[in-house]
C-alpha cells in the first residue's frame, strides 16, 4: 500500500512540476510550489494553479498566510519560510508562466 501512494505522489508531482524549459529559470524555492500546485491544467486538484496568476494575487496571499489572516493546512508554515523578495520573485516567475 505505501509503496502505490508513493508511486502515486511521485507521478502526481512529475505531473505537477513546472513542464517547460523556463523551469530552468525559475527563482529559487518555485520549484516546491509544485508539489501541490499543479502546472498543467489537466491535472485536477484542489489546490489552485499559479500558472498565469496575477503576481499580485499569489503574493497578497503569500502575506495573508505568512501573518495567519488566511486559513491553512500548511501555506502558513511554507510562506513563513520565503522573505518578501523571494515570494515576489517566484509570484512574477509563475505570473509569467503560460500553458
Amino acid at each position: 500500500m505505501f509503496r502505490h501512494a508513493i508511486a502515486g505522489l511521485a507521478l502526481l508531482v512529475s505531473l505537477a512540476g513546472p513542464a517547460s524549459a523556463a523551469a530552468a529559470d525559475a527563482p529559487p524555492g518555485a520549484s516546491s510550489c509544485s508539489g501541490c500546485h499543479a502546472a498543467s491544467a489537466a491535472v485536477q486538484t484542489p489546490v489552485p494553479r499559479l500558472v498565469g496568476r496575477p503576481a499580485v494575487e499569489i503574493v497578497t496571499a503569500m502575506q495573508a498566510f505568512r501573518v495567519g489572516q488566511r486559513p491553512a493546512t500548511v501555506m502558513d508554515r511554507i510562506a513563513k519560510g520565503f522573505s518578501e523578495p523571494e515570494s515576489a520573485a517566484i509570484a512574477a516567475w509563475y505570473a509569467a508562466q503560460i500553458d
